[in-house]
């Protein structure tokens, strides 16, 4: 019963062939230039937005691993703060280290927990030019607290560039 179906449902004719299906515009098939092969005039002379909106923070200024952290909890300098608890520890090299923290227990859900971490990144990196003003490098590890959610980043900002005035003036 299903092959009469078939048979006199279902045509067994091919559709043409459709070679040249793509329309072609004035250059033809050119192929469009590369980023690499444009020259510098050819480019637009807008600032690129990407650098400007950088939300993450270079490799080596992360710290990354549990036993870096601890090491900071345990050897390092407590700073309380309304939005955030800061911990620090001279590291000894080039570069000002940051790693975030955002617990459960804190903060709860994990979108919050993921809005905090952010929050806290932002105010770290716009806070470059006055973490680059202090002569000793640290590890800082920055401990999110639950009142940072009812805020924008202005004020977690704020709060963190006093911390940096209060740490260079150690």
């Amino acid at each position: 019963m299903e092959s009469d179906y078939a048979e006199e449902n279902l045509s067994t004719k091919q559709p043409p062939s459709r070679e040249k299906a793509r329309l072609q515009g004035e250059n033809g098939d050119e192929k469009r230039p590369g980023r690499l092969e444009t020259t510098p005039r050819q480019r637009s002379q807008a600032p690129d937005g990407s650098a400007l909106l950088r939300f993450d923070l270079p490799k080596e200024t992360r710290l990354a691993k549990r036993a870096e952290f601890l090491r900071v909890y345990e050897q390092g300098r407590r700073i309380e703060g309304r939005f955030m608890t800061v911990f620090i520890l001279p590291n000894g090299g080039d570069l000002q280290r940051l790693g975030v923290t955002a617990t459960k227990k804190a903060i709860g859900k994990a979108h919050d927990r993921n809005r905090a971490k952010r929050l806290l990144r932002e105010s770290f990196r716009l806070s470059r030019n006055e973490l680059d003003k202090i002569s000793v490098k640290y590890d800082w590890v920055v401990n999110a607290r639950r009142s940072l959610l009812d805020v924008r980043l202005a004020k977690p900002l704020d709060e963190f560039m006093r911390i940096v005035a209060r740490v260079g003036e150690l």
